[in-house]
């Protein structure tokens, strides 16, 4: 049985109910209700909103969870009450997608020591008991995504494009970037470029700047773009589909996401949200508040561009890096 709650301005609205029967009492005991809280790209992102509802869907289904239900952000200044809706509604469990609720969250964790709150891509605080955070390889990621680019240039020249190297997530992706095109081969020269002189209130949203240094990258004979960092990231991947040439998004389906616009984008390099949501709930459950997660990593690739031989060879890659056969030897911080 599942309910949808979505928020449009300031009332709750309820809708999608999938039967007449009374739903389930999320303050029973016998009773594990889990929520999602997204942030304002609302849960059809392509991304991790839309993965960790899946998560929570197959967590359902599964009987791991008992009732499931999502708020769609529309205003950051929302992400509080938001979360507070489902404390106040008897939710054992409140998952927030996303680097922008970690503040409202940790918050709420404070406030509400016998709720569970997941962070999704937020980073860990030890002293909050009930909060568990749940990150992303960023330099993994990165690097599969590298070691792709010097696959496919035929310039020996790939770029880069990431927002501020001052978030140690958006580092980590372009220096795992430069680690695996420089694994992958001797000869290709990496270009990366950070958004490192733009002002705050652009921050993941500077889509002209993220175009602009595409389109630079490119006139310096860079055949093949990686960009990371939401719109500003979205940007070079639209530049890299004006000058027809292979594009590698990361944080989600980018060729989906960006439809047309987005028609270079070769491949994505993500987290599998989905997957870490359902083993979380389960662990949950069970009564094991487990320390913070490190994600799998996915990726989705177009058939028709990339070569098998390729292909198996970013699974080998993918399967390496989680083993530790193979290091990345980015830090988690930035120097």
């Amino acid at each position: 049985m599942r309910k949808f709650i979505a928020l449009l301005l300031l009332p709750i609205v309820f809708s999608g109910f999938t039967s007449c029967t009374q739903q389930p009492d999320c303050f029973s005991e016998e009773v594990f209700c889990a929520a999602l809280v997204t942030d304002t790209r609302g849960l059809d992102d392509y991304g991790i909103n839309q993965g960790t509802w899946a998560g929570l869907t197959e967590a359902e289904e599964n009987g791991i969870v008992d009732q499931i239900a999502y708020i769609e952000s529309v205003d950051p200044r929302d992400y509080a009450k938001n979360i507070s809706f489902f404390v106040n509604a008897g939710f054992d469990v409140i998952v927030t997608s996303g680097i922008g609720l970690y503040d409202a969250t940790l918050r709420n964790a404070d406030l509400y020591p016998d709720t569970v709150f997941v962070g999704m891509n937020q980073i860990d605080d030890e002293s909050v008991s009930n909060f568990i955070s749940v990150m992303f390889p960023e330099d993994q990621m990165g690097f599969v995504a590298g070691l792709l680019a010097a696959r496919l240039t035929r310039t020996n020249i790939i770029g880069g494009v990431c927002e501020t190297s001052g978030i140690d997530s958006m580092w980590r992706y372009c220096e795992g970037f430069r680690a695996g095109a420089n694994h992958g081969s001797d000869s290709v020269r990496v270009i990366v470029v950070y958004r490192d002189n733009g002002g705050s209130e652009s921050l993941f949203n500077d889509a002209d700047w993220g175009a602009e240094t595409a389109q630079e990258l490119i006139k310096q004979g860079a055949d093949v773009i990686f960009a990371a960092g939401g719109e500003t990231g979205a940007g070079a991947l639209r530049a890299a589909a004006e000058a027809d040439i292979p594009a590698i998004g990361a944080e989600r389906d980018q060729n989906a996401a960006l439809a047309e616009k987005g028609s270079s984008v070769v491949a994505s390099i993500l987290g599998r949200a989905s997957y870490t949501v359902q083993e979380l709930m389960r662990r949950v459950r069970d009564g094991n508040l487990a320390d913070a997660e490190t994600s799998p990593i996915e990726f989705v690739v177009m058939d028709s561009v990339i070569p098998q031989s390729v292909v198996a060879e970013m699974n080998d890659m993918v399967t390496s890096l989680e083993n530790g056969d193979i290091e990345t030897n980015v830090p988690k911080e930035k120097p």
